[in-house]
């Protein structure tokens, strides 16, 4: 793996955890309410926006890293997203890492690894 993609592919992944988890923090908000209120509620906060900030940044990165691997390597190599998004939330809001959590991190991030190292 070149220098450039594997730049764009840390990029891309903390730009979609980081987008993920900004928007669990505008959602998950208890003061939200119900409703439209609650819509009104996330607009008002800065956790949405830097959500669809990170979502569009995510957007040109994610392009720019398909542009340099194939398909099927750019969506496995992808998929280690799931398990930053995973250890985020439980950093952050303290969400529950089961057993069989832990092991679909381990298989996901050996087949990361497996797809990394052939690429």
């Amino acid at each position: 793996m070149s220098p450039l993609v594997a730049t764009l592919w840390l990029v891309n992944v903390t730009l979609d955890t980081g987008g993920q988890l900004a928007f669990k923090a505008a959602a998950g908000d208890p003061r939200a309410g119900d409703g439209l209120a609650r819509w009104r509620y996330m607009a008002s906060r800065p956790w949405l926006w830097l959500g669809l900030l990170a979502y569009a940044l995510h957007l040109l990165t994610w392009i720019a890293f398909l542009s340099l691997v194939e398909l099927s390597q750019g969506m496995l190599l992808a998929s280690i997203n799931i398990v930053a998004i995973m250890l985020g939330g439980r950093v952050l809001f303290r969400e529950a890492l089961t057993p069989l959590r832990i092991a679909g991190i381990l298989l996901v991030s050996t087949g990361v690894a497996i797809v990394g190292a052939s690429g």
